[in-house]
């Protein structure tokens, strides 16, 4: 009798070692292979979610919408309180056409989980379809909070919201609060032709408010200006962009005495990060010597391309364009050269090399002209002729621009 009770109790205890392993198994294979992980564990919700999801997702098959349905209600059974359970009881009613009382599950499963990620992108959904933009902009801005990485889901809504007046007031007091999917939206309509007007506005009320335009936002719109060909709206853009301080610095060439205030903007000083040269610019006050200015020091390996460049908008006319600079042991077995190209068919219109050797304060200029046709704006670009990055062709030594300049000359 006592062996008999001896056994019972090591049966009983290896069926509870067995099941605790089935459910460990289950859990463990639930993500990679959820119909395994059901058949240990017909209780894991995590693994039926899995398979029902999967069922759904799967293009290469039409989905048993009935059956999943019932698999997903007996589940519900189980566990009342999981969002994920009611968010695909409605998508699966979602797609049997029944979509009154997908909505009622959608809801549900948001009161359970605000943030639960499939029942807000059909709400979203829906209440862009039923005109309410107001609720379809705070739903993103709590979708957009909790999963970042969903903003190109929303993208292609964005343009339709920010035409309604009540979904572009949302918008707007979004952005006002900081939203941090602010970038990002600056970013997708500077990419979309039909954004770019509501992300110039969005700009210009922004500009009037406690939140104003960020350098990146104000990039990306007149990046998306360019883009489109809209060289005189990107230009404005970039204008109306412009501090009192920066003001200081409007010309022809925008901050043509190189200050350390770049802003990366199209239209303002680009560096060109590469491993074989450091540019820094710096004030007189700052500068080795009190010779301020944009230094490019070379590091004795081959550069190929764009050392520095800016956007820049002459209307037709005649001009100069004029270089004061410094050179400590420069040696550039390749020309290295500004240059001025029409952004269009018009190719190069200006070209000037920098002198090897060693030097201070030599002026150099260049005439050039703009013709009335085919160059609506042009790019300015510090540059070498290196085709290839050949190690016979090193270029060693700094050169220091103290003022880039382009004056229009008198007809």
């Amino acid at each position: 009798m006592q062996n008999l009770r001896r056994s019972g109790v090591w049966f009983a205890a290896s069926v509870l070692v067995l099941a605790a392993s089935s459910i460990g198994l289950s859990r463990f294979l639930e993500n990679e292979t959820p119909t395994v992980s059901l058949a240990l564990d017909q209780l894991n919700v995590n693994a039926l979610i899995g398979e029902i999801t999967h069922d759904l997702n799967d293009t290469s098959n039409a989905p048993d919408l009935d059956a999943l349905l019932a698999k997903a209600e007996s589940a519900l059974r189980f566990d009342v309180a999981d969002a994920r359970l009611y968010s695909l009881i409605g998508e699966i009613k979602y797609r049997k056409g029944e979509k009154d009382q997908a909505y009622e599950f959608f809801e549900q499963a948001r009161k359970l989980s605000k943030t639960e990620i499939h029942a807000l992108q059909r709400s979203i959904g829906h209440s862009i379809e039923t005109g309410d933009l107001s609720k379809a902009v705070r739903e993103i801005d709590i979708l957009l909070r909790r999963w970042p990485d969903r903003f190109p889901a929303i993208a292609e809504d964005l343009p339709t919201i920010l035409s309604n007046p009540d979904g572009y007031q949302a918008v707007l007091a979004a952005l006002k609060a900081e939203a941090p999917w602010r970038s990002s939206l600056f970013v997708a309509l500077g990419g979309n032709p039909e954004g770019l007007g509501s992300a110039n506005r969005l700009l210009l009320d922004l500009a009037a408010s406690g939140a104003p335009p960020k350098s990146r936002e104000l990039s990306a719109v007149i990046n998306g200006y360019i883009r489109q060909k809209q060289y005189e709206s990107a230009y404005r853009l970039f204008l109306f962009s412009l501090s009192d301080e920066e003001k200081k610095l409007a010309g022809y060439v925008f901050n043509s005495t190189f200050e350390p205030a770049s802003s990366g903007k199209p239209f303002d000083w680009q560096v060109r990060n590469q491993s074989s040269m450091e540019v820094t610019f710096a004030t007189s006050q700052d500068a080795l010597e009190g010779e301020g200015g944009a230094a490019v020091r070379f590091l004795n390996t081959p550069v190929k391309g764009t050392a520095l460049q800016q956007y820049i908008e002459l209307p037709p006319g005649s001009y100069k364009i004029s270089l004061v600079a410094s050179a400590r042991n420069l040696k550039l077995p390749k020309e290295l050269f500004w240059s001025i190209r029409c952004v269009g068919p018009a190719g190069e219109i200006a070209r000037f090399n920098i002198p090897e050797g060693t030097y201070n304060r030599q002026a150099l200029s260049q005439d050039f002209s703009v013709g009335s046709a085919g160059c609506p704006m042009q790019l300015l670009k510090l540059e070498t002729a290196a085709i290839a990055e050949s190690w016979r062709f090193r270029y060693v030594g700094t050169l220091v621009m103290h003022k880039l300049s382009i004056e229009r000359l008198s007809p």
